[in-house]
């Protein structure tokens, strides 16, 4: 399958040389810091602010839920 339309894999994960899921497993984060990862990683090669949006939907949930 090509890289480009890969839908499970997509580059946009790809941007360095760790890809972003296996650094979610190395630090193990629980969910909510794994979608914060993911959303700030990929930002600026998917969605722009709309990533960054939902980055920031995560963190407020991450502090309520450890307030």
């Amino acid at each position: 399958m090509d890289n480009n339309n890969n839908k499970i894999n997509p580059d946009h994960y790809k941007q360095g040389d760790i890809e972003v899921i296996d650094f979610i497993l190395d630090q193990k984060f629980d969910y909510l810091e794994g979608n914060i990862i993911k959303y700030v990683s990929r930002w600026k090669y998917k969605n722009g602010t709309e990533d960054l949006k939902k980055a920031q939907w995560y963190i407020g949930r991450l502090i309520n839920a450890n307030s």
